[in-house]
């Protein structure tokens, strides 16, 4: 298989992990809300389950990895927060400087989540199986 199309493969799959986790957190957000609990409570406890599922679908199903997992941890989290930190700079960016709509300005600051995580995560966190 071509290089190119090894990486589209681990885009799409990687994708495909950002939905289920997307479903997942916001899932768990729904319905620890809908039960009773505070808001602001109900979105940490999400964002935490939906961490754990990204770190675990990027490492198993997206990069296969074979590293060890307390170090792709230590990276995964490092790595998060600086791809955090870029959709808040993107974001505010947007906003005020650019005079981006609101709305518009949040899809592009995801987007720049996304890919600078889909980045660091192939570059920098996981390393694939041998064999």
């Amino acid at each position: 298989m071509s290089r190119l199309k090894q990486e589209i493969g681990l885009a799409g799959k990687y994708g495909l992990a950002g939905v289920a986790n997307t479903i997942v957190g916001l899932s768990v957000i729904l319905a620890l809300t809908a039960a009773g609990m505070a808001p602001m409570l109900a979105n940490a406890i999400g964002f935490a389950v939906g961490l754990l599922l990204a770190f675990t679908l990027s490492r198993r199903f997206v990069f296969r990895s074979d590293g060890h997992v307390r170090t792709e941890v230590g990276r995964f989290l490092f790595f998060f927060a600086i791809s955090y930190a870029i959709n808040l700079a993107v974001l505010n960016l947007a906003i005020g400087v650019l005079g981006v709509q609101k709305l518009l300005a949040q899809v592009v600051a995801n987007a720049s989540y996304t890919v600078s995580m889909f980045l660091f995560s192939r570059l920098f966190v996981f390393r694939p199986r041998r064999g």
